[in-house]
Order: C-alpha cells, then sequence, then structure tokens
C-alpha cells in the first residue's frame, strides 16, 4: 500500500523505467519521450520555478513592509527606495526630544 496513488496526499509511486524498448507501432503516430530528470520536465521545472519567484516575491515584500516599524529597518532599508522613501523619514521635533 506504501506505493500507490493517493488521492488526498498526491504521493504518486517511484516510476521504474523498463529495461526493453517499447514498442512503436509503423502506423501510429510518431511520438517521443520528453527528456526528463527524474519525471521533472523543463517546462514543469520552470512554471514551478516561477511560481515559487512570484511567492518569494510576495513574501519579501510583505516582510520589508511589515517590519517598517523598527527603527533599524526603516532607517537602512525603507527610506532608500527611491519613490516612497521620503514619506517613511520619522523627524522628531525639537520640543518632543528629551534631551
Amino acid at each position: 500500500m506504501a506505493g500507490e496513488f493517493h488521492p488526498s496526499t498526491g504521493i504518486l509511486p517511484p516510476k521504474v523505467q523498463p529495461g526493453y524498448q517499447t514498442y512503436k507501432s509503423p502506423y501510429g503516430p510518431k511520438y517521443t519521450v520528453q527528456n526528463n530528470i527524474r519525471g521533472w520536465t523543463f517546462k514543469s521545472v520552470s512554471r514551478l520555478g516561477f511560481t515559487l519567484a512570484g511567492f518569494g516575491g510576495v513574501a519579501g515584500f510583505f516582510a520589508l513592509f511589515f517590519f517598517t516599524d523598527i527603527p533599524r529597518v526603516r532607517k537602512d532599508i525603507v527610506t532608500k527606495i527611491p519613490i516612497i522613501g521620503q514619506h517613511y523619514v520619522k523627524e522628531v521635533p525639537p520640543s518632543d526630544n528629551p534631551f
């Protein structure tokens, strides 16, 4: 039961290449097997890479603006963003300075 397909988890059994050449009919369609590495084709890897890059970019954008209230992040990173950096500059008026 460990090597069977489970629709709830999406776990597939490992694919084993047969030790012989498969039969191709001369009257059937001309097909080829896509090049792959352990079942991962270039198309599937590139699609996964673009998806992960999108999620990573959104996560980085969220993390950056979630931590803008931390003074070190605001001073070193956020204020140096070209268009919106001036919005995050926090200047304390001299009347509110305790020293």
